[in-house]
């Protein structure tokens, strides 16, 4: 998948988006749980990122984790996000970043339901967009 590289100054990442996103997508933030939009929805579309557009995640693939963020079996597109070791706060995790704009997106673990592949995407809300079927 050919996908154009998304590059803006930081000045343009802060007037495109708002204080919540910049701080998750570009400045690696978590918002609390539970207080994201799309915790909770269970509207079908496709997910998008908020700092490029690119698709991300398909609703056919969320499921409620109880986590109190998004939480997706496998991304979409594959090529559309990409893993890199996350060793901050004193833990070990997997972060997951768009691989179109390099926002952060959240993390994925190892604790989804294996009937699924056992993988768990655990997505910031205001990282993404739902764009409804």
């Amino acid at each position: 998948m050919a996908t154009e590289q998304i590059q803006k100054t930081d000045e343009e990442w802060r007037a495109q988006l708002t204080p919540e996103q910049y701080d998750v997508l570009r400045k690696h933030g978590t918002e609390r749980a539970f207080t994201g939009k799309y915790w909770n929805v269970k509207q079908d579309g496709m997910y998008r990122c908020a700092g490029c557009g690119a698709e991300l995640f398909s609703s056919d693939t969320k499921f409620d984790s109880g986590t109190g963020w998004p939480s997706f079996t496998e991304p979409a597109v594959a090529a559309a996000v990409e893993t890199r070791a996350d060793n901050s706060l004193f833990m070990r995790r997997t972060e997951v970043v768009c691989r179109r704009c390099g926002g952060h997106l959240g993390h994925v673990f190892e604790d989804g339901p294996q009937e699924a592949g056992g993988l768990r995407y655990c997505i910031n809300s205001c990282a993404l967009e739902l764009d409804p079927k």
